[in-house]
């Protein structure tokens, strides 16, 4: 798949995100947007995923470890088809089975339900390990934030999947550089990021997060790694595509009222017809 190819889709995932959050007048969407093109970048070109059997044993795996932004990662499953994405717009709706984190019980394409900060990595690690007492072949992808390695499960993490040169895992640490509380210089540095995961035993890639050819090099890299598990450090802004969200730490954990979602959607439709005219 082309470059424009996936920035129309990651686009197409942006709106989801913003109307799915407008309707649910609450939700994540700074974080939500960052990891956009990640997201992606894992289920329309780096995954081995199925949207007719979810459950196929041999598909690669995902871990949303930083559950809280399921806007994206719903928005991603709707438009690979694993279901409608009308049911988006009951984002966090009584009765709805997309709530505000994603369960693995009740959500097609989910493989792990999540959003209890930390454990995600270590919910992987298990899973390679899985795939490697079972001769299997599938890989395992970890999305985390980078206020998310603040937390101590993931380090242990970290140091269990290195000690087990667990080389189909692969963490992915979204580095918008903001949390709830404000930048993670201020709230509890975890820099440098990379040096942390190479002293576990990780090959480390630091990129540019939002960039498809980055993305695309850094998993090959990956795949192409023996002996090590792989963290990828992806720099990326908060808020991504939407100009009055970008590098706002306020949109960490609030949705759009009726204004700013159709500012928001204007936008993305600018954007939408920008990359249909290249």
């Amino acid at each position: 798949m082309t470059n424009l190819e996936l920035s129309k889709i990651a686009n197409e995932v942006r709106k989801g995100i913003v109307k799915s959050t407008h309707s649910a007048k609450s939700g994540h969407p700074g974080g939500s947007l960052s990891a956009a093109d990640i997201i992606t970048y894992l289920y329309f070109e780096e995954m081995n995923v199925d949207p007719k059997n979810p459950r196929w044993a041999d598909r690669d795996r995902f871990v949303l470890s930083k559950g809280h932004v399921a806007p994206a990662l719903y928005a991603a499953l709707a438009e690979k088809g694993f279901f409608p994405k009308e049911d988006l717009l009951t984002l966090r709706h009584v009765g709805s089975y997309l709530q505000g984190h994603p369960d693995m019980k009740g959500i097609p394409g989910v493989d792990m339900s999540s959003g209890s900060l930390g454990q995600g990595v270590s919910v992987a690690a298990g899973m390679a390990v899985a795939a490697k007492l079972d001769n299997k072949d599938y890989r395992v992808y970890a999305l985390t934030g980078d206020g998310e390695i603040e937390e101590g499960q993931i380090w242990e993490a970290a140091m269990f999947a290195g000690f087990r040169k667990l080389d189909n895992l692969v963490v992915i640490v979204d580095n918008n550089n903001l949390q709830i509380d404000g930048t993670i210089e201020e709230v509890c540095s975890p820099y440098p990021i990379d040096k942390k995961f190479e002293a576990f035993n990780f090959h480390t890639i630091v990129i540019d997060g939002n960039d498809f050819d980055q993305i695309r090099a850094a998993l090959k890299e990956a795949r192409e790694t023996k002996g090590q598990p792989t963290a990828i450090i992806a720099q990326t802004v908060k808020g991504k595509g939407v100009s009055f969200m970008e590098n706002q730490v306020g949109w960490h954990g609030v949705g759009p009222n009726d204004e700013q979602c159709k500012l928001a959607l204007e936008e993305l439709e600018k954007a939408g017809e920008a990359l249909c005219q290249m």
